[in-house]
């Protein structure tokens, strides 16, 4: 295993009793990833991710906020 420096980024709880926490991992060979864990009662999901797959996603899940807020606007 490649020694790393880990440092937390933030740490929240989602619907349903979902634990999420975002770690930025700094590989001794320079490599960066962002590392998000997910936590559903015993069982964990951990990723690994890029720069670019982290900027999809972000972009991603900010489109479907930004309909949402849209269409909660539109109806008051």
């Amino acid at each position: 295993m490649i020694p790393a420096k880990v440092a937390k980024l933030d740490q929240f709880t989602a619907p349903y009793g979902k634990e999420v926490s975002l770690e930025n991992v700094t590989y001794e060979n320079g490599m960066r990833v962002l590392r998000v864990h997910i936590r559903e009662g015993n069982r964990f999901t951990v990723m690994d991710i890029d720069a670019r797959t982290a900027s999809r996603w972000a972009a991603a899940m900010g489109d479907w906020a930004g309909e949402l807020q849209d269409s909660k606007a539109e109806k008051e």
